[in-house]
């Protein structure tokens, strides 16, 4: 059998933060049927700095019940096409971004999508998965520790 063991294990739940952005933690639910990453985000809006094309946006990091915003600002990269899990297609703004998990962190494309009626404000999907060197034990939730994004820089 082989072993993995360069690769860290992480569950169906992970605490995340992403510090750039000014979140110190969030709850994103881990999908592996999910090609991209997704952050809920509203009222975006693009503008232009130093000749280039950014986002400001309002991350929501809460829960239904306890609703919380950030407003963020971060440079715009791409736009996807995405097909959501209800089979719509929506073309979406893209960001990169530090993520922390764990003690780990390195950069994830995000897409910026109204997430309001998922339980989930962040989506961890394949391709963050790929380049943290993660895997999936499927039945935990939490494996990692609460980010720590202090050591990290700060948005």
């Amino acid at each position: 059998m082989k072993t993995f063991d360069h690769l860290s294990v992480i569950g169906l739940r992970e605490w995340i933060g992403l510090p750039e952005l000014g979140i110190s933690q969030v709850m994103a639910k881990v999908d592996s049927g999910a090609k991209t990453s997704a952050l809920h985000a509203s009222d975006i809006e693009t503008f232009e700095r130093d000749g280039k094309t950014w986002v400001r946006f309002t991350a929501h990091t809460g829960t239904r019940a306890k609703l919380r915003g950030k407003r963020c600002e971060a440079e715009l990269v791409d736009f996807k096409r995405i097909k959501s899990s209800n089979g719509h297609i929506q073309e979406r703004r893209v960001i990169r971004t530090p993520l922390v998990l764990g003690d780990r962190c390195w950069l994830v494309e995000f897409t910026l999508t109204c997430r309001k009626d998922m339980r989930y404000r962040v989506l961890l999907g394949c391709t963050a998965m790929l380049d943290g060197q993660l895997v999936i034990n499927p039945g935990t939730r939490f494996v990692q520790d609460k980010p720590q994004t202090s050591q990290f820089p700060q948005g």
